[in-house]
């Protein structure tokens, strides 16, 4: 038996009845529809309200395709391997906070989001008394058909496909936009790894450059760049406040994530999994209302979208003339040396599109039998130019309320 949703992206998806459909339903993953996909982009990008469900679900989607294809091809897949392939997609973004990534490094400072989710697959495994032993290995790597964990997390996998697809649809990007399906009826298995069939080497390099352009487009745009910031800067002050005893409102499992150090056990897992965007959304519209005029300010900015203004710089920006700029915004605005560093900053934003001589490379099968590697495969030259770190350093400033300074 069959469950259908439907999906603007994909279409009708299909789920079998079992142990997907009982993740699915689980409250765990039902979270997922809580937090948005994009964190706080749609600031930017009006459309941006898709969840990091509705991509769980794609992502597990082009998952089944692809083995489908494979197993057309000749690959051979016992029940439990489909079925725990289709469960580690599936749980693969659990371990996200609220607003995705913008909050990664503030609620649990320790963990990266793939630790977290993790922990979550172990403790969910616990409950559900060792269905998920299979679906774990296979998240992790440590299963000895690699294709099938690649397929989860590398650097063609349907996680990063879905993610494209469905943040152009939402975003209105047409960059994003890649040939999916070409793709999936090109890939093959070579020696247990997956490869790509020599005649889907342009539908990959159109990924790659889709990827590069996505992420200065709509990951790193701007506007989402300082909205974060801001965000950021909230939530550490919030704790920074709770910690010394002041009383603000706040969320009772949000209160415990800001003021223990770090947080660890199953009261963690039991705390984080209690919170999602909501949660957030809550406390700034409290908070704006605060006695700390810092986080009063801040919030209510997020709130009513009365952002900071932001300035890109092709090097790194030195102390000395950040501290010339804050000096100005000091007198121009008569901020206290509290609030100074809130709101004026220097940051840098980072994307690499593709790594080359990765663990996790993309390879390229010639009819011939010989395995390259799509950096020297490739007749494009910018691929390798994409394998190179880009870095953009910026300062974010008040200039609504001052004009930058032109001569510092």
């Amino acid at each position: 038996m069959l469950k259908i949703f439907n999906d603007p992206v994909h279409g009708l998806i299909e789920v079998p009845v079992g142990l997907v459909l009982d993740l699915i339903d689980h409250p765990w993953v039902q979270r997922l529809r809580r937090i948005r996909q994009l964190g706080l982009t749609n600031l930017v990008y009006a459309g941006a309200q898709h969840s990091r469900f509705s991509h769980a679900l794609g992502a597990m989607h082009l998952t089944r395709t692809a083995l489908g294809l494979l197993e057309q091809k000749g690959v051979s897949l016992s029940a439990d391997e489909r079925e725990a392939t289709l469960a580690a997609i599936l749980l693969h973004d659990i371990g996200h906070g609220p607003f995705s990534h913008a909050l990664e490094r503030v609620l649990v400072p320790h963990l990266r989001h793939e630790q977290m989710g993790q922990l979550l697959l172990e403790a969910l495994d616990r409950q559900l008394e060792g269905r998920l032993a299979l679906a774990q290995r296979i998240f992790s790597g440590d299963y000895p058909r690699p294709f099938l964990h690649q397929l989860v997390a590398s650097q063609l996998d349907m996680d990063r496909m879905d993610y494209l697809m469905r943040d152009s649809f939402f975003t209105g990007v047409q960059e994003g936009i890649v040939g999916t399906e070409r793709i999936l009826k090109t890939l093959t298995v070579h020696d247990d790894r997956l490869v790509v069939e020599e005649k889907g080497i342009y539908s990959v390099e159109k990924f790659i450059v889709a990827r590069r352009l996505m992420y200065w487009q709509v990951y790193l745009h701007k506007t989402a760049l300082v909205a974060e910031n801001l965000l950021v800067l909230v939530l550490e002050r919030v704790r920074e406040l709770l910690r010394q005893g002041f009383e603000l409102p706040c969320d009772a499992h949000l209160r415990w994530l800001l003021t223990v150090d770090r947080p660890e056990g199953a009261e963690l897992i039991d705390r984080f999994t209690a919170i999602d965007d909501t949660e957030i959304v809550h406390g700034l519209k409290g908070w704006r209302s605060c006695a700390d005029p810092i986080v009063a300010d801040l919030s209510r900015r997020l709130l009513d979208r009365r952002l900071l203004k932001i300035k890109f710089y092709p090097e790194a920006i030195s102390e000395d003339y950040l501290l010339r700029i804050q000096n100005y915004y000091q007198q121009q605005l008569g901020l206290s040396d509290e609030a100074l560093p809130y709101y004026v900053f220097a940051r840098k934003a980072s994307n690499r599109a593709y790594v080359r001589q990765s663990d996790e490379p993309i390879q390229i099968l010639y009819k011939d039998g010989r395995i390259r590697e799509l950096d020297a495969a490739s007749d494009l030259e910018n691929i390798g130019a994409l394998s190179r770190e880009v870095v953009k350093h910026y300062l974010c400033y008040p200039g609504a309320e001052a004009p930058f300074p032109a001569d510092i």
